[in-house]
């Protein structure tokens, strides 16, 4: 039985108010931000990217643990045929100035947790 090449690729963190969220992670822990979309932002910390996503909720869901692959559809696919079930196929959640598009697909642990697999597909 083969193994894949699996590593941490992304940890999601709910905050209650994104820009100041931003700018506290930018400007005071000095994390490289990578880009923001409505309603998140995200960073550059080593290999590990954070996410982080506005909520009015008072109590947050726990954080997501995304998982970094070559080809999200196809990894999808691969645990699927192990019985893994996906709550959210695969499919494309932010597409680059540079055309690279970022896929994303979740699916829930052993005790319904989330998990989710993300790739970037640059373009050819």
């Amino acid at each position: 039985m083969s193994k894949t090449s699996i590593k941490l690729g992304q940890i999601a963190r709910t905050v209650r108010n994104l820009s100041a969220s931003e700018a506290w992670y930018r400007d005071v822990l000095g994390l490289q931000h990578s880009f923001t979309v409505p309603s998140m932002a995200f960073f550059q910390c080593g290999e590990v990217r954070l996410m982080l996503t506005e909520s009015s909720e008072e109590k947050f869901s726990d954080s997501i643990i995304y998982f970094s692959v070559e080809d999200s559809r196809a990894e999808q696919e691969r645990l699927s045929k192990q019985g893994v079930e996906f709550v959210q196929n695969a499919c494309i959640i932010h597409q680059h100035e540079d055309g690279s598009e970022e896929w994303m697909a979740f699916f829930n642990d052993l005790e319904g947790r989330p998990l989710g697999l993300m790739s970037l597909s640059k373009p050819s």
